[in-house]
């Protein structure tokens, strides 16, 4: 049977209330994934017919986001500041609060050269956009996983202020920076909202019984990769930033500053080392 643009629409809404907190949007974009159209112009011919080859592809991307799968997975790709990343299996998916790292360092720093390390850099998110909205700085981002890295230079592209390397946190790393920036797993590993991530990494998610322990390592290995006046900049889950704060006040890092995301949430952390090596 011929269906019509608004008819899928309302179909995958019903389909995908269960698994999603947005689910027409889900279906409009799994839509315009198969009709190469923007949601924009789907809504504004919600009458047209599909063609029952293009149902049936709509049809089977309907069912992957049933089991859980997200959209941007399905659709190989997911917006992040000013650009669109790859995204595979072997990624996290960049989030919208991730953004908040970039507007703090972005507002803070605002020198002609600076060295930055973006450490677990994933889908080189946080490391990409920083090289271009700032082309005189010099962005290094690693990563454990040399799969996930090889998705990074891609979505760098032809950026010449970027470099990526393998290892974990600061292992392989030689010199000071200016900036440390961060996005670290920190969900603890008894957290019941692993269940609804379970396609993403676990590796890029758990981070230990208090969620902490990445974050850990990262602040207490931070000084001796950090500039004397260098800055250490990190996400945390919702209810760690005091704790985050604590260890970095253990650490003899100074002008503490936590920020919250765009639902009030606490979400970062920035913190500076001393003017002279300790």
């Amino acid at each position: 049977m011929t269906e019509t643009i608004g008819g899928l629409a309302s179909q995958g809404k019903e389909q995908l209330g269960d698994i999603s907190d947005t689910p027409l949007l889900d279906s409009y974009l799994l839509i315009g994934e198969v009709l190469a159209r923007p949601r924009e112009w789907l809504i504004a011919h919600a009458e047209e017919a599909v063609c029952s080859v293009d149902q049936i592809r709509i049809q089977a991307l309907f069912a992957r986001r049933h089991i859980g799968e997200p959209v941007a997975y399905i659709r190989g790709f997911q917006s992040f500041w000013q650009r669109d990343f790859c995204v595979t299996r072997d990624t996290l998916i960049p989030r919208p609060d991730t953004e908040l790292l970039m507007e703090i360092t972005l507002a803070r720093f605002d020198q002609q050269s600076i060295k930055v390390v973006d450490l677990g850099t994933g889908t080189g998110a946080l490391a990409v956009s920083l090289a271009a909205e700032r082309p005189g700085w010099q962005i290094l981002g690693t990563d454990i996983s040399k799969s996930t890295l090889a998705i990074a230079q891609k979505n760098a592209g032809t950026l010449a202020n970027v470099n990526f390397l393998a290892g974990s946190w600061f292992t392989n790393i030689e010199g000071r920076f200016d900036l440390i920036i961060s996005n670290p797993p920190y969900i603890r590993n008894t957290d019941p909202h692993l269940q609804a991530l379970k396609f993403e990494p676990a590796g890029a998610l758990n981070a230990g019984d208090d969620g902490l322990d990445c974050i850990r390592q990262i602040i207490n290995n931070c000084h001796e990769h950090l500039v004397p006046g260098g800055h250490i900049l990190l996400e945390h889950g919702y209810d760690q930033q005091e704790p985050v704060i604590q260890l970095l006040v253990n650490a003899g890092l100074t002008e503490v500053q936590g920020f919250r995301d765009l639902q009030g949430q606490p979400r970062a952390v920035i913190a500076r080392s001393h003017d002279l090596e300790r």
